[in-house]
């Protein structure tokens, strides 16, 4: 992984708009299931990377030490420090924003949430879709607006990975004489770094690292279920086999 200050730095500012807000829930949106895979170690290491560099300057995950990432993701401690740990000292500490949230709350208005359970609270498929919804809005202060949650304030941090896209609506009236927008599809506008694949890929592996911290004893917590069932059947066969063995003679 590679150690990117200037990239915090440059987009620490149109992070903070992601106030607690733009993930609120997302209507009659239809939502793409993300595909994560949680126990693809490369996946959330990349994923790791990608929340350090564009999310960690505004965005704490307080709910998570390093020492615990390294441990499941098989990093070392000088891996740790060299690529993660941008304002940390010791890797028993938990992932704070280099933000501090008086001064957040005094820009912004509110200080920018923290996504430890983020993925959890609002759904993986959620943030996926959230962060691969923006496009072109000439009416939002941002420029941009987001098809899941329609004003956000989030500007489109990632444009330079995934460039700019228009969206297309349809417009039907209803019986009452009101008017309702069904989303057609996005047009690219503006290409960006990566491709339509690349972004994906991008995006997901940053929702499996979302969804790997709020819950990091997950795989554990399955494998020792895997230990706690298969206790469960030998004890049931053999109970099954002490009580025939007791009551052969019993008529």
């Amino acid at each position: 992984m590679i150690k990117s200050t200037s990239i915090v730095s440059l987009l620490a500012l149109s992070v903070c708009f992601f106030v607690p807000q733009a993930l609120a829930a997302g209507g009659a949106v239809h939502l793409e299931p993300a595909n994560l895979e949680q126990d693809n170690k490369a996946s959330l290491r990349r994923g790791a990377r990608n929340f350090m560099n564009y999310c960690s300057g505004c965005h704490s995950a307080k709910y998570v030490r390093y020492n615990t990432i390294g441990k499941h993701l098989d990093l070392s401690e000088e891996q740790l420090i060299d690529n993660l740990m941008f304002n940390a000292e010791k890797t028993f500490e938990t992932i704070q924003t280099a933000m501090p949230a008086s001064e957040a709350a005094v820009w912004y208005g509110t200080a920018p949430p923290d996504l430890s359970l983020m993925a959890r609270a609002r759904g993986a498929d959620y943030v996926y879709n959230f962060l691969k919804g923006f496009y072109l809005s000439e009416g939002s202060p941002t420029g941009v607006d987001n098809l899941v949650l329609a004003g956000t304030s989030m500007p489109h941090v990632l444009w330079e990975l995934q460039g700019y896209q228009t969206a297309h609506f349809e417009e039907h009236e209803n019986d009452d004489g009101s008017v309702t927008r069904a989303f057609e599809g996005f047009e690219v506008f503006s290409a960006g770094s990566m491709d339509a694949e690349e972004y994906d890929e991008f995006v997901r592996d940053t929702v499996n690292f979302l969804a790997y911290i709020a819950e990091p004893v997950r795989s554990d917590r399955r494998k020792l279920g895997v230990w706690v069932l298969m206790f469960l059947i030998f004890f049931y066969v053999l109970a099954a086999q002490l009580k025939k063995a007791i009551w052969k003679d019993v008529k």
